[in-house]
């Protein structure tokens, strides 16, 4: 009976709302589906595992939601941010040692003003026209998407966190407000970017019946890339005391995704490691397809810090490529910049 639901899943892509429930819930199918999530993932994409530059650019934040770790409200952070010309040296390390995609990360941080976030945007892409410029700053208005992306960015993660209205207003404050975070994500894909969408696994409050609004949420999207990870509690926020997400059901839902979304780019997140000293090779063989290792300053990985204990904040970025290199390789998969041809209509939209 197992085999037979997830093989369904496999042959149409979809399930049913009952289905996907009984997936969710219960560990006797996450064999069958971590085995036919690797077998999709290797039709579209080999045992290639892409590879992009992560900088974070500042650790100030106007928001104040409830389970992060740069938070408005917490007094007891060392905030920072970078300039131009050191987020410019990030990229020209990153660029020598191979990466070909600069994801450029921060709080929602009035401080960079759309010209200066096109400036900065503006001289990557001229300086690296054959590289990929992703950002993830946060909720923006339509002509500041426009205005990056004219500049020069292609792609941009902003995860919706949870499709579910109410267990939004769980996690977040009452300036914040769900029907705006889908209107960011529209109005990014209407203006041509590549879209990252994705949720926390285990949030606080978080039921099955949330997850699956998640994913009918992301079915209706249809991001290029999605982006899940096990909540982890950070000391100084209203949920410190709450425990970290599940590691089974984070790899559970990775498989799902792939099985959802053949085409999709699913990072094995940094969280994943985090929670399990192997997490995020666990993440590749469970169907994930995309690292983000750390090319930000060793002097301010520490200071970003969204949930506590995150890993990898004191290697250098040669340490860190070559360590991943191993690591990835360690279960027969292999690092790689560009992404190569995928067998989907829909491969388009995750082109470099």
């Amino acid at each position: 009976m197992s085999d037979k639901l997830v093989q369904k899943l496999f042959e149409t892509s979809d399930l049913n709302d009952t289905e996907l429930m009984t997936l969710l819930e219960s560990d006797i199918f996450d064999a069958g589906l971590r085995r036919f999530a690797d077998i999709v993932r290797r039709s579209y994409y080999g045992t290639d595992v892409y590879i992009r530059g992560l900088i974070e650019i500042s650790n100030y934040c106007r928001n104040d939601c409830y389970y992060c770790g740069i938070r408005r409200s917490n007094r007891y952070i060392e905030r920072y941010r970078l300039t131009k010309e050191e987020i410019l040296n990030c990229c020209e390390i990153g660029y020598e040692l191979g990466y070909r995609t600069f994801v450029l990360q921060g709080g929602e941080d009035n401080f960079y003003t759309d010209k200066i976030i096109c400036e900065i945007v503006a001289e990557i892409r001229n300086k690296y026209p054959d590289c990929a410029i992703t950002l993830s700053l946060g909720e923006k208005s339509y002509q500041s998407y426009k205005s990056f992306f004219d500049s020069g960015a292609n792609r941009y993660l902003l995860r919706h966190e949870t499709a579910d209205a109410e267990h939004y207003a769980v996690l977040h404050p009452p300036d914040m407000q769900l029907n705006n975070r889908k209107k960011c994500l529209l109005a990014l894909k209407e203006i041509g970017y590549q879209v990252g969408a994705g949720f926390m696994v285990g949030s606080p409050h978080q039921t099955t019946q949330n997850i699956l609004a998640d994913l009918r949420f992301l079915q209706n999207l249809e991001p290029a890339m999605i982006g899940i990870g096990p909540f982890i509690p950070h000391s100084q926020t209203p949920f410190q005391y709450f425990e970290n997400g599940d590691l089974r059901l984070t790899l559970r839902l990775i498989s799902i995704l792939r099985l959802l979304f053949p085409y999709a780019l699913i990072p094995a997140t940094t969280a994943l490691g985090t929670i399990d000293p192997l997490g995020r090779e666990l993440g590749i063989v469970s169907g994930a397809n995309v690292v983000m290792p750390n090319l930000s300053p060793v002097a301010v990985r520490k200071k970003y810090e969204l949930y506590d204990n995150k890993i990898c904040t004191g290697e250098e970025a040669a340490e860190c490529r070559s360590c991943l290199n191993k690591r990835i390789a360690s279960i027969g998969f292999n690092l790689v910049t560009h992404i190569g041809n995928v067998k989907d209509k829909k491969a388009d939209v995750v082109q470099v």
